[in-house]
Order: structure tokens, then sequence, then C-alpha cells
């Protein structure tokens, strides 16, 4: 008598590769992606295919988010060597044959052309998490030195691009890192006070230091530029002061409920420069209002606290370590998109996550999605 065996259906069979993805993560970055959709296609309708190339974008970051999440911290703890030292090599191979576009040299051709500093971006935090990992138990003096050295070459050589964006995110990202691998307050202090006293001193003094002519050393012209713009934006309105001004005048123009959605006076006649980039805060504050922000900022915060739980309940140094920065790579992106579209902070190529246009950065935060997924979905069964 023959058995036959029936075979199990393909939902059944696919559950153990979906079995232990983190629910609310996972619904944080729903309603993301559901509000990213909702204006991009009021934003971007005069674009041609931004909304349907950005809802593609999105699968692919899914895509991405799914296949990293397969992989344990162990196995993504074998890729941090590769990955830093082959991204540091590319670097210098754009400092050596980079392509340059709009006066900055950020690109590469190694059969396609990329950009290698996004490469950094997940690169640098694995790095350091592997780096702090191997010294668990005995850090010292000269270990947070090292890795902030592992930190300042590549973060030199993005900056040297320049691209004061990226440089921006890669750092704050391998801070996170030596900050949760318990860099003493003694020395995050020093460094915190000179920070806010420098920007005493340029509210106090920026006129005089904004003048034609004057130089500030460590920065380009352009950085300066921007820096002086955000002072006062008025100065230069129809120039380089025009995209804080316009953003500003959107977002305050959005009023308690905003004026609804496709109903953006600013973003439709085109006053919002990159309304579907960096800019797109101003177009979603200008449609849904006071409200609308405070529901955009409250599912970034569930995202990130979330993340932040997922990190405290990792079951390795290096896996807490990993997804405390990825965590906080969604904490800078916001916060500085948010900020430079508000006129607090100067206007830097940030996009808001999973809300403004562009597949790098929406790949690049779709293997941070999968690398907490990955770390959530592993037990807590070593104590470090």
């Amino acid at each position: 008598m023959a058995i036959v065996y029936e075979r199990a259906p393909l939902w059944h069979r696919a559950m153990p590769l979906l079995r232990g993805f983190d629910g609310p993560l996972a619904l944080a970055v729903a309603l993301l992606a559901a509000m990213g959709l909702l204006v991009m296609y009021s934003s971007g309708y005069d674009h041609g295919t931004r909304f349907i190339t950005h809802a593609r974008n999105m699968a692919i970051a899914a895509t991405v988010m799914f296949l990293v999440a397969q992989l344990p911290p162990q196995r993504l703890m074998a890729l941090a060597l590769p990955l830093y030292f082959g991204g540091l090599v590319l670097l210098i191979g754009v400092e050596l044959f980079g392509i340059t576009r709009k006066g900055a040299t950020r690109w590469i051709n190694v059969g396609i052309v990329i950009q290698p500093s996004e490469i950094m971006k997940i690169a640098m935090p694995l790095m350091l998490a592997w780096w702090f990992q191997k010294r668990e138990g005995q850090l010292r003096p000269l270990d947070f030195a090292v890795g902030g050295l592992l930190l300042a070459v590549p973060v030199a050589l993005i900056i040297k691009q320049p691209d004061l964006g990226t440089a921006l995110l890669v750092l704050a990202a391998g801070l996170s890192v030596i900050f949760f691998a318990g860099l003493s307050w003694k020395l995050v202090i020093p460094p915190v006070v000179v920070a806010v006293a420098g920007i005493a001193l340029l509210v106090f003094f920026g006129d005089s230091w904004c003048q034609p002519g004057t130089d500030w050393p460590l920065l380009h012209g352009y950085q300066q530029q921007r820096v002086c713009t955000l002072l006062d934006p008025s100065k230069d309105p129809l120039g380089k002061g025009f995209h804080i001004l316009q953003g500003m005048i959107a977002i305050g123009s959005g009023g308690l409920v905003g004026k609804g959605f496709m109903q953006g006076t600013q973003t439709h006649l085109e006053f919002i420069p990159e309304r579907t980039t960096d800019f797109i805060f101003a177009a979603f504050s200008e449609e849904f209002g006071l409200l609308g922000n405070l529901f955009l900022l409250s599912a970034f915060l569930f995202l990130i606290a979330r993340g932040l739980v997922i990190a405290a309940g990792a079951p390795t140094l290096f896996a807490r370590l990993l997804a405390g920065s990825m965590t906080l790579i969604f904490f800078t992106y916001s916060f500085v998109n948010m900020g430079m579209v508000s006129g607090i902070l100067p206007v830097v190529g940030v996009p808001l996550p999973f809300i403004s246009y562009g597949g790098t950065a929406m790949v690049t935060l779709g293997m941070a999605l999968g690398i907490l997924m990955s770390v959530s979905k592993s037990k807590r069964l070593v104590q470090s």
C-alpha cells in the first residue's frame, strides 16, 4: 500500500521565516510607509512616476529587510570586517578615481556607479560593535581611542568629498556604538559643553562672523554659507535663504489640521524646493497640519522606543550595540531632516525615513530594519 504525504500549504511552510518578526516594529514602519505614500502621491503629483518609483523603492527595501532579518546576529558579526574595509577601500578609490557631479566627488564606477559612503552607514556600526564585542569585559581607554580612530578615518574621507549630510549620519551611528559600549560621562560632557558654547557664540556673534570675506576654519565655503543662512535666512530670501523660508511658510500655513490632501498651495505652486526629497516634511505639514505632524512624530517615537527595547533585550553585547546604533540612525535621520526644514538646523542632504523619495537611502533603512528584526528574533539565552 503506497503512502501518500500531503504537502503543507505555502503559508504553513513560510511560517518559520516569519516567526519572530517584531510586530510592534513592523506596525510602526507600516504606518510611516503609508504616510510616505500618501504625501508622495500629493507632492510628487507633477513629478511623473515619482509615486510609482517610491512604492517600488519601498518594496525593494522590504525585500532587503526580510533577507537581512534571516541572518542571525552571529552571521552579521562575520560581515563586519569585510564590509568596513571594503567600504574604506572604495572611499579611498573615490578620492583617487571618483566621479564628480555638481561639484562633489562621491561616486565611483566599479562596473556600476555606486556611492561608497552609503555603505558606511551600516558598515561603521557593524565594525565598532564587532570591536567592542571582542574586548568585552576588559575595555580600556585605549580601546575607545581605537574605536574613535576607526570612526574618524571614513568620516574624514566623506567630509572631504564633500558630503556633510552623510558624514553626519555615519558619525552619529559610530558615536552611538561608542557611547552604548560604556564610554565614561567624564569624556562625554566636555565636548557637549564645548558644542553648546560654540552654538552660543555663533548666535551672539554670528552677524560679524558672516560678513563677506570672512573665512571659517575647517568648513567649506558652501557649509559656512549654510550656517550663516540659518542664522538669518531673510538676508537672501530669493537665494540661499529661499529653502528655509519657504519650508517655514509651508509648515506655518498648515495650521492645526492642515489644508487637506492635495490642497497644499506652497507645494503645488512649486514654492517648496525639493518637495519630494529633503523638504517633503514641509509638504506634509502644509496638508496635514499640526495634528498630522503629531501623528508622524508619534510613529517615529514609537519606532525608536521599540528599537531601544529590542536593543535592551539582545542576547550579546554585539547585538545590543548594533541594535542601539540602528535605532539611533532613525532618530538622527528624522531629527536632522525635520530640524533643517523647520529652520533650527542648517540645510544638509538628509532624507526623512520612509517619507522622502530616494532609492539608496530607502535600501539603507531597509537594511537597518532587517538588523533590528534579526536581533529581535534572537532569544536572550546568553547573558553578556
